[in-house]
């Protein structure tokens, strides 16, 4: 059966990430810093802006605008949006391999596949066998051997092209890679494959992130997309397992 979940690609999900702050004593939620530094800054700033002149001008117009100042100030200050976490998003710091820190959109989707990773590792590692897997990637040509060229059909209808640097290799367990300077969406993702600890096949965990252009508006219109990027990330997941296990391709999306 197939199953994708949220994980991370460094395998976190097993131990308290130094970011990650209980709600409540005794709470078992989790407030998570999503929140990048500058957004944090104008956050604090913006919030004490308008806490202030909902203190000059009082009235219900005042309490709200003091109100909305009061939740960016705590926004800033705690580095964690609600709404970021309700879609997937982050403009958090993150050390994970493969993706530079505070990039902003974070997706991340995970598959059993019952073949061993070396097998799984041969595929992914010739770039252009992605191009099989997903609808919206056209094509992924080798410049050389860590250089690569992609044409990709966004969600949101335009056909953008990059180059590519892979940035990370370990052989049979990981591939990291990110768009090079000048690219019109800045991208970055990395794939793990990761033996199952009862021998039952590899896991396989994808983690993209994209900067879109426009900053914090940008990412915020990124969120009417977020959902069916993943969803695209686990159809690609699908097919790599369909194609793996029984030597044929599910229908792309």
């Amino acid at each position: 059966m197939e199953q994708t979940s949220h994980v991370g690609v460094e395998g976190e999900k097993q131990q308290m990430h130094p970011d990650r702050m209980p709600m409540a004593k005794g709470h078992s939620l989790l407030w998570e810093k999503n929140v990048g530094e500058t957004e944090r800054a104008f956050s604090l700033m913006g919030g004490l802006g308008l806490l202030l002149a909902g203190f000059a001008k009082r009235g219900y117009a005042g309490v709200a605008m003091g109100a909305l100042g009061a939740l960016l100030m705590h926004r800033g200050a705690a580095g964690h949006c609600a709404l970021y976490q309700r879609f997937g998003i982050s403009g958090a710091a993150s050390s994970r391999p493969g993706v530079p820190d505070n990039i902003g959109v974070n997706l991340a989707r995970s598959i059993l596949i019952e073949k061993p990773a070396e097998e799984l590792f041969a595929f992914w590692r010739h770039l252009p066998n992605i191009a099989r897997l997903s609808s919206r990637v056209k094509e992924v040509a080798l410049l050389d051997e860590r250089h690569s060229h992609w044409i990709v059909q966004t969600p949101w209808g335009r056909r953008m092209e990059w180059n590519a640097l892979l940035i990370n290799e370990h052989p049979h367990e990981l591939l990291a890679w990110e768009s090079e300077p000048g690219a019109g969406l800045e991208h970055a993702g990395s794939i793990r494959f990761e033996r199952e600890p009862h021998g039952l096949g590899t896991i396989v965990s994808v983690n993209l992130e994209y900067n879109p252009p426009g900053g914090l508006l940008g990412r915020l219109a990124m969120l009417l997309y977020a959902k069916g990027i993943r969803r695209e990330i686990e159809h690609v997941l699908a097919r790599f397992k369909s194609l793996m296990e029984k030597g044929e391709l599910a229908e792309k999306m």
